[in-house]
């Protein structure tokens, strides 16, 4: 792979254009936008810093307050919270939720910006919907401190999603959302936003059309006693709800209102589901609690139809892929090196986790199929080094999930992601001055396609991955540091 310069960036804001063209960067209350191939600077803005109508009168009436010097810094802070693009790369967003504004910008005119000043109800985010003319501003009264949240109830307001439009400059409110950050999702059509909400202490879910101004479709209660989150299926037919932290349970239902089904374990492990990923297909769903077993439920009768559990002993038909010790100083941090490939029987040690204690972490730590859902990898808490992929079967064959391979790394891993293009490539960085990549698509000398896995050296003094992130064409990805960032591509072969 090829590596860029390190270039400076705030709070993680990196962000590929939906074409891979552009990297767009925030920078405390600066944009940045470079060209992916040369990293060159095309484009920078620097946010409005003058505060919201709603916020100078709460500063205002905060400043005769002298324990609100805090309070007032932070309505102010002009830094950057928020990036996004528009699915077809002509505007970004850049929300300063401190500020309670969403300054816009559009990429061909230097000149153009618009602005979004939030209500007293606040912003805690900004994204943008599907259609790339519509912006979702989301508000919680918990974001502010309960001073601010006093002097706002004399509004009345109440907590709400807002979809402003930059086209027509209108905004539609929609009231009582649960969560601020999880909660709702859009069909993968864009054509309806569905949104967990609470009504008179009842959980319900509203289904509304973006194509008429998001008007409500549908209303109907939820079996939920306290909704944690919810899960559209990619093909738009159901939607997954689960409880809270308190109760292992998912229910199903049809976007009609029909409940489907429902799911808990028995015996019930006394915690809530923590992951939950549907197959590409929908035909599926892994659930992941905080025990270390995966339930692989099926769309007919939403019953599971495997558990996958952590094998603290590998068995011989496993690939099991062990970083090499000591190999970035072999390789002064400027190489690759392949894995040391082994074959088990392997006792992985698995940490015991002691629920009685504060903070301890246990369960499933991530969870996500690859772009043809013939591969599924998830990390648990109790092996933090370790990255398993199990092996799932075409619509054609006989379904015998299996575990396949195993990755081993000499620090915890912090993420893995799936190429979004190639179904079996996936990236994974460990906070360390390397990333590590696997793939089952190197051809062998026999013409058969083998599993291959490399450690590959990050060439910039003290740079530690700590995420990273695909280009949306699959050739490359983004590595993040604390306050710098870099790209990795593949170096493409040419014809002499």
């Amino acid at each position: 792979m090829d590596f860029t310069e390190a270039y400076p960036h705030s709070s993680s804001l990196v962000s590929f254009s939906p074409g891979a063209q552009f990297i767009l960067t925030a920078l405390y209350d600066a944009l940045i936008i470079r060209r992916s191939d040369t990293l060159q600077i095309s484009r920078t803005w620097t946010v409005d810093r003058d505060t919201s109508p709603t916020n100078v009168l709460l500063v205002g009436a905060l400043q005769s307050r002298p324990a609100s010097t805090s309070t007032i810094a932070s309505l102010t802070d002009p830094t950057i919270t928020h990036i996004g693009w528009s699915c077809d790369s002509e505007y970004i967003l850049a929300s300063c939720a401190k500020r309670g504004t969403v300054h816009v910008f559009k990429l061909r005119d230097e000149e153009w910006s618009s602005r979004i000043d939030a209500g007293a109800e606040g912003l805690v985010k900004a994204e943008w919907a599907p259609d790339g003319r519509t912006i979702l501003c989301f508000s919680e009264w918990g974001a502010t401190t309960p001073l601010v949240v006093r002097l706002i109830n004399s509004t009345g307001l109440q907590i709400r999603v807002t979809a402003w439009s930059i086209v027509t400059g209108k905004a539609i409110y929609i009231q009582f959302p649960i969560h601020p950050d999880r909660g709702f999702a859009f069909r993968s059509d864009g054509r309806y936003f569905v949104l967990a909400e609470r009504h008179k202490s009842k959980d319900t879910l509203g289904v509304y059309d973006t194509t008429d101004s998001y008007k409500l479709a549908r209303h109907f209660p939820l079996p939920t006693s306290s909704l944690a989150s919810l899960a559209l299926s990619p093909t738009g037919n159901h939607v997954a709800v689960w409880e809270g932290l308190l109760e292992f349970k998912i229910h199903f239902l049809a976007l009609t209102g029909e409940r489907l089904g429902t799911f808990s374990p028995e015996p019930d492990p006394g915690f809530g589901v923590r992951h939950v990923a549907w197959h590409p297909n929908g035909g599926y769903l892994a659930v992941g609690g905080w025990t270390d077993k995966i339930y692989i439920l099926e769309s007919l009768s939403w019953s599971p139809a495997i558990v996958l559990e952590v094998p603290s002993r590998i068995p011989t038909n496993v690939m099991i892929w062990r970083e090499p010790p000591s190999w970035l100083e072999a390789t002064y941090g400027r190489g690759f090196i392949s894995y040391e490939s082994l074959r088990g029987p392997i006792t992985v040690p698995l940490n015991h986790i002691d629920l009685s204690r504060p903070n301890s972490k246990s369960g499933v730590a991530q969870l996500a199929w690859n772009t043809n859902g013939t591969l599924l990898f998830a990390r648990f808490e109790c092996v933090p080094n370790a990255v398993y992929l199990y092996d799932f079967p075409s619509p054609q064959d006989r379904f015998q999930p299996k575990l396949r391979s195993v990755l081993l790394h000499t620090l915890p891993v912090l993420h893995a992601r799936w190429n979004p293009v190639r179904k079996g490539n996936l990236a994974v960085c460990c906070d360390g001055q390397s990333v590590y990549t696997w793939s089952d698509e190197w051809v062998g000398e026999n013409g058969t396609e083998e599993e291959m896995a490399e450690c590959i050296g990050i060439p910039i003094e003290g740079f530690k991955a700590k995420d990273l992130r695909w280009a949306p064409d699959g050739k490359g990805f983004v590595l993040i540091d604390r306050d710098r960032f870099c790209c990795a591509f593949e170096i493409e072969e040419k014809d002499t």
